[in-house]
């Protein structure tokens, strides 16, 4: 592992994957990748759930990792990959959990009301067909909402202050030459010249707006059935 990303989802951890698999430093492990292949659920819900993590085999293959799951263990990753770079993805707090709250936030905020009839069937029909993944609000519940964020994700105020004070504790337990603290809005060249790298002939990624994230729902949910385990 040569990079090691410590921000929250919604902080442009999808434009930091882009960036880095450009760069020559991927793949970059993501939470896509973990949506994309289903059996990796399992391996996080162990992590979460307190059994010892083979961080070797969960990145096999991988050179980089950003988002969710991953970032929620940055400490135990930093220890573990001593020679791996960590970025640390910002964004304005406020922002980020108006962000948060429509996309990653929002499943579990609404968890308990009522769904319309045609949402619980594809939910059944996908635990029918991809067992795996019907387990991931539980390994989102162990590794992101119940860990990092006590289970409160609908309240503002108290994730605003786990965002804030995230950011503090890498800043103060990551080496400044081990850190680069990074806004996508800066571009290539703060983050080119952390890596060594030179700056690409081509724009920095920009990725994973928050309409474009709701639109990729229909058509996860129909490939996971239609492609089964």
């Amino acid at each position: 592992m040569d990079v090691i990303g410590a921000g929250f989802g919604r902080t442009g951890t999808r434009s930091l994957k882009a960036a880095l698999e450009l760069l020559g430093f991927g793949p970059c492990y993501h939470m896509a990748t973990v949506i994309a292949e289903p059996h990796r659920v399992g391996q996080w819900l162990e992590v979460g759930e307190g059994r010892p993590a083979d961080w070797d085999t969960i990145f096999a293959g991988h050179r980089s990792a950003a988002d969710f799951p991953a970032s929620a263990y940055w400490r135990e990753l930093a220890a573990c990959y001593p020679q791996a770079k960590i970025v640390l993805t910002v964004r304005d707090p406020g922002r980020w959990y108006a962000s948060a709250r429509e996309t990653i936030f929002r499943r579990p905020i609404e968890e308990g009301t009522p769904k319309p009839w045609w949402r619980r069937l594809v939910t059944r029909l996908i635990a029918w067909r991809v067992p795996d993944f019907a387990l991931l609000p539980r390994m989102l519940h162990a590794t992101v909402y119940d860990r990092l964020f006590d289970g409160r994700v609908a309240d503002r105020d108290h994730c605003l202050e786990v965002f804030r004070r995230h950011v503090e504790e890498v800043r103060t337990t990551i080496p400044a030459d081990r850190l680069l603290v990074f806004e996508c809005e800066e571009g290539w060249e703060p983050l080119c010249r952390f890596l060594g790298v030179p700056v690409p002939d081509v724009p920095f990624p920009q990725a994973n707006e928050r309409a474009a994230f709701h639109a990729k729902r229909p058509g996860r949910a129909l490939r996971l059935i239609v492609r089964g385990r």
